[in-house]
């Protein structure tokens, strides 16, 4: 297989995954993500779950989380990405002390 500038990453995949569902890919992103889809059985799979959860789990509103949980998961998502770019020093999902 051949790799070039313009092709997706798996981890450029992931990332874009919610924009697809959503349709909010630019033309060109859609047509880079389409074309990943294509050679990687893994994204193919990733987002098969990504859609299956969605739809077991239909939409969720804000007013059903439960009150306790909602800070540990905000504080997880906050700190979503610096947690992929070095490890924690901390659970991610117990609240500030």
């Amino acid at each position: 297989m051949t790799t070039s500038v313009d092709d997706l990453t798996c981890r450029e995949f992931v990332e874009l995954v919610t924009d697809y569902l959503e349709e909010a890919l630019e033309p060109a992103e859609r047509r880079r993500f389409d074309e990943h889809l294509v050679d990687c059985l893994g994204c193919t799979a990733y987002l098969a779950q990504m859609r299956e959860t969605i739809r077991l789990t239909g939409r969720l509103r804000e007013e059903d989380v439960d009150g306790e949980a909602m800070a540990p998961l905000l504080n997880a998502f906050r700190y979503w990405k610096q947690a992929r770019s070095r490890p924690p020093t901390a659970s991610l999902l117990e609240p500030d002390l």
